[in-house]
């Protein structure tokens, strides 16, 4: 492969600067694949799960458990993506802790290595509100 490049310095520069933005921009897209992949093995596994043991069922009168504080079953709590769309276009995508009350529209889940990944884009935010960059350990 080396054969097919160009000798002088000033060219290769170039071709290097042109492969480092293309893996910048393809590293985005598979962040974002990823996230629409977990959203996707989520509703999969939930689809798949019999109503009467669906996580989101409740007995009468039992309270939800988020709306209680509770920490999920495996000791951390998980993360979600809320993308907003305007008419001026896309907003950044915001990262929440699972139960933020703040969060508006259809959150899709994703892993804690993807909450930590995504917070790192400066396309996507971390909310305000329930701060899942400080329960990911995540200093600015």
């Amino acid at each position: 492969m080396s054969e097919l490049l160009p000798p002088d310095p000033a060219r290769l520069r170039a071709i290097l600067a042109h492969l480092d933005r293309q893996v910048a921009d393809h590293e985005t897209v598979g962040i974002y694949l990823r996230l629409q992949r977990d959203a996707v093995l989520a509703a999969l596994a939930q689809a798949e799960t019999p109503a009467a043991r669906r996580p989101g069922r409740l007995a009468k009168g039992a309270a939800p458990l988020r709306s209680m504080g509770v920490v999920h079953a495996q000791g951390r709590p998980r993360f979600v993506v809320q993308q907003k769309r305007t008419a001026r276009g896309p907003e950044p995508s915001i990262i929440h802790v699972d139960d933020c009350s703040m969060i508006e529209g259809t959150p899709h889940p994703i892993s804690e290595h993807d909450a930590r990944v995504s917070l790192t884009d400066p396309n996507l935010e971390a909310c305000q509100f329930c701060r899942p960059d400080t329960e990911l350990g995540i200093l600015d």
